[in-house]
C-alpha cells in the first residue's frame, strides 16, 4: 500500500513521518460501522431530554424530518408539512429554542458519559448562538445550520428555490400516502411564499435592501420559475414521473397541476413584484456595512460561522498570510510545468485558458464531468481503509442542480442523505456553463463534496442521537470538508500529477481569499467589482466562478469564512495529537475520533480530542 504523505502546511511536532504515521500497517482491515445507526432509546433523562428536544424542533422544521427519514411512524404526519417561513413561524422556533435551552442549562451533568456531555454542549452552543441571532431586528437565523443571511429572499435564499428541490430530491415517492403528502405539501408552498413575502417587506421598510445586483439576479432567477410554472414546470413533472414509475394509479399530475398554476405561481408572482419594487430601491453596495445595523449582524454571522471570537482584521490578516504561504507551495510547481512568467495568479489564470483542462461547453462537456467525478469517487473510496479505521457507507448519488437554481449557486455542494440510508447523500454540481470546472480542480473537489467530506462525515453524525444529526456547525463542517481534501492529497491522489497538485493547493488558497474577500466586503467597504478583481487575479480562478462567490458572500455574510478556520484547527489538533501521542498515533484513530464526535463547535472539538489523547495513552 502506498504509504500518506502529511501535508507540509499543516503544523506539525518535531515528529519522524515514520513516527508520525505509526500503526498505518499495510492492508489493515478496517472496522465496519454499521451503515446507518438508528438513534438508541432514550434510557436517561438526559437522553430524553435531547430526543425531546429533537422532536420538537423537527415538528417546526419537517422537511428536515424528510431529508433525515424520520417522518415515518408516529410522526408519518411531517411529511405532508412544511416550514411556517412567516416572522410568526420564526418567533415560533425562536420561542421553542429558548424554552429546550433552559432546560438543557438546567440538566446536571454529573455522571454523564463523554458523549452525553458532548452532545449537551453542542445544543447549548447551537441555541446560544441561534437565540443572539433571533435577537437581532432582521435576518434569517440557521439553528444549527450554516445559512445565515439578512436577506429573506435572493439569488441563493428563500422557498422558490429549496421547495422545488427538496420535493424533487428529498420528499420520497413510493406509495399513494407519498404522493398524497406530495400535493399536500404543494398546497402549503403558497402560504410559505406569502410569509416570506411579509417579511420581505418588514425588512426593506427597516431600509435592509439587498444589493442591486444581487436583486437583478434574484429576479431572472425568479421569473425563469414562473415561466416554467405555465403548465406546472418540474412541480408536476416530478410527482408524475415518479408516480408512474411506481405503478402508483391517480391523476397526480393534473392534481399537482391544478395547485401550481391556480395557487403557486400567482403567489410568487407576488413576491417578484415585491423583488423589483425593492430594485428601485436598491443600492450596488455589497457588504453589511453599509446597511443598518450592518456591523452587529456581521460580527454575529462571523462567531456564528467560525465558532470563534476572531474579529474582521484578524480574519482578513490570516487571509493573507496563508495565501502568501501557499503561493509559495504553488510556484515551484508551476515553473516546472513552464509557467514562470507572472504572479501566482496570473499563471494559474493562464493554465485555466489551457484547453487541456477544459471541458466542451455544452451537454457533452456536462456528461464528461459526471463521468470525470464518479471516476474520482471510486478511486477515493478505495483509499478510504487507509484514512479511517471504522467506516461508513458513502451512500452517495451526483446529481446536477435544478437549472433555476444553477446562476445563483456555487460549483458545487453536497450533504449526507437520511439515517435509514433510504435517501443518499448528494454532490450537486452546477452545470450552468462547464467554465466552472477544470480537470484538475474536480478531484479536490470530490473529496471536499462527497468523500470523504460532507457526505462521509454526516454519515458519522447520522448515528448520533437525533438532535446531532440535526445540528451542525459551519467552521466545523466546512473545515472538516477542506480538510478531506488535504487527506486526498495525503493519500497519494495527486502523486503522479503536478497539475492535479496545483488544483488541490488552489482550492486550499480558495478558501484564504474567502477571508480576504468576505471581511473585504462586509467590513471594509469593498465594492462587488473590486472583490471579483482582486479574487480573480490573485488566485487565478476563472472569473465567472469568482464572480458566483464573491456574490454569495454578499448574500451569506460570514459564512465563506469557517472553510480556513476550521480546517487550520484540524490540523492544529492533529499535531497536537501527534506530539502527544508519538509512537502510539495512528492517522485513522485520529480521523475517527473528530468525524465519530460529530459536528461540533471548535471549543468541544479540542474537547473530543482531548478525551482521544487520554484514551489512547491508557
Amino acid at each position: 500500500m502506498k504509504a500518506l504523505h502529511i501535508d507540509p502546511i499543516a503544523p506539525s511536532p518535531s515528529l519522524s513521518r515514520r513516527e508520525a504515521l505509526a500503526g498505518m500497517a499495510a492492508g489493515a482491515a478496517a472496522l465496519a460501522l454499521p451503515a446507518h445507526g438508528q438513534t438508541p432509546a432514550a434510557s436517561t433523562p438526559a437522553a430524553a431530554l435531547l430526543d425531546d428536544a429533537a422532536w420538537r424542533l423537527l415538528a417546526l422544521k419537517p422537511e428536515s424530518a424528510t431529508s433525515l427519514g424520520l417522518d415515518t411512524g408516529a410522526h408519518a404526519a411531517l411529511r405532508g408539512a412544511l416550514e411556517d417561513r412567516s416572522a410568526a413561524g420564526q418567533a415560533a422556533v425562536a420561542a421553542q429554542v429558548r424554552a429546550d435551552l433552559a432546560r438543557v442549562e438546567a440538566m446536571s451533568e454529573a455522571g454523564l458519559d463523554p458523549v452525553t456531555r458532548t452532545s449537551l454542549a453542542v445544543v447549548k452552543s447551537a441555541y446560544r448562538t441561534a437565540l443572539d441571532g433571533f435577537a437581532l431586528p432582521y435576518g434569517d437565523v440557521a439553528v444549527g445550520g450554516w445559512r445565515n443571511t439578512p436577506y429573506v429572499v435572493i439569488q441563493n435564499v428563500g422557498a422558490y428555490i429549496d421547495v422545488p428541490r427538496f420535493l424533487d430530491s428529498d420528499h420520497p415517492i413510493h406509495t399513494a400516502a407519498d404522493a398524497e403528502a406530495y400535493l399536500a405539501r404543494l398546497a402549503q408552498f403558497p402560504a410559505v411564499l406569502e410569509g416570506e413575502t411579509a417579511r420581505l417587506k418588514a425588512t426593506a421598510a427597516q431600509g435592509v435592501i439587498a444589493p442591486s445586483f444581487l436583486l437583478d439576479k434574484a429576479i431572472r432567477q425568479m421569473g425563469a420559475s414562473l415561466s416554467a410554472m405555465g403548465s406546472g414546470g418540474g412541480l408536476v413533472e416530478s410527482v408524475e414521473r415518479r408516480t408512474r414509475e411506481q405503478g402508483i394509479a391517480g391523476d397526480w399530475a393534473g392534481r399537482a397541476r391544478e395547485i401550481v398554476t391556480r395557487q403557486v405561481a400567482p403567489t410568487l408572482e407576488r413576491q417578484l413584484a415585491e423583488l423589483i419594487a425593492q430594485r428601485k430601491l436598491a443600492v450596488p453596495a455589497a457588504g453589511m456595512h453599509q446597511r443598518p445595523g450592518g456591523d452587529a449582524f456581521y460580527a454575529w454571522a462571523l462567531h456564528a460561522s467560525t465558532t470563534t471570537r476572531m474579529t474582521p482584521d484578524e480574519i482578513h490578516k490570516l487571509g493573507l498570510e496563508s495565501l502568501a504561504e501557499l503561493q509559495g507551495r504553488m510556484d515551484p510547481i508551476l515553473r516546472k510545468l513552464g509557467y514562470t512568467s507572472g504572479t501566482v495568479g496570473e499563471r494559474m489564470t493562464a493554465l485555466g485558458k489551457d484547453p487541456r483542462f477544459q471541458f466542451p461547453d455544452n451537454d457533452e462537456g456536462r456528461a464528461q464531468i459526471i463521468a470525470f467525478i464518479q471516476k474520482r469517487l471510486t478511486y477515493i473510496r478505495a483509499q478510504m481503509p487507509r484514512a479511517f479505521s471504522r467506516l461508513v457507507r458513502g451512500n452517495l448519488e451526483v446529481r446536477r442542480l435544478p437549472l433555476a437554481e444553477e446562476p445563483g449557486a456555487p460549483g458545487a455542494y453536497g450533504g449526507p442523505g437520511s439515517i435509514d440510508g433510504s435517501i443518499p447523500g448528494k454532490m450537486w454540481i452546477n452545470l450552468g456553463t462547464t467554465r466552472l470546472h477544470s480537470t484538475y480542480s474536480l478531484p479536490t473537489l470530490v473529496h471536499h463534496e462527497a468523500i470523504p467530506g460532507h457526505v462521509w462525515q454526516g454519515e458519522y453524525s447520522n448515528q448520533l442521537p437525533t438532535i446531532r444529526a440535526m445540528l451542525a456547525f459551519n467552521a466545523y463542517s466546512e473545515g472538516w470538508a477542506l480538510y478531506s481534501e488535504t487527506l486526498g492529497d495525503e493519500l497519494g491522489a495527486y502523486d503522479d500529477d503536478p497539475v492535479g497538485k496545483l488544483g488541490y493547493l488552489q482550492s486550499i488558497a480558495f478558501r484564504a481569499c474567502r477571508l480576504v474577500v468576505d471581511t473585504g466586503l462586509h467590513a471594509r467597504e469593498w465594492t462587488r467589482e473590486q472583490a471579483i478583481d482582486w479574487f480573480a487575479n490573485t488566485n487565478g480562478s476563472g472569473r465567472d466562478e469568482v464572480t458566483s462567490e464573491v456574490e454569495r458572500y454578499c448574500s451569506w455574510p460570514g459564512q465563506a469564512c469557517g472553510y480556513f478556520i476550521g480546517r487550520s484547527e484540524i490540523l492544529r489538533q492533529r499535531a497536537r495529537a501527534q506530539a502527544a501521542l508519538g509512537k502510539a498515533y495512528d492517522l485513522r484513530d485520529y480521523n475517527n475520533a473528530v468525524v465519530e464526535g460529530g459536528n461540533v463547535p471548535l471549543d468541544v472539538l479540542a474537547a473530543n480530542i482531548d478525551r482521544y489523547i487520554a484514551g489512547k495513552k491508557g
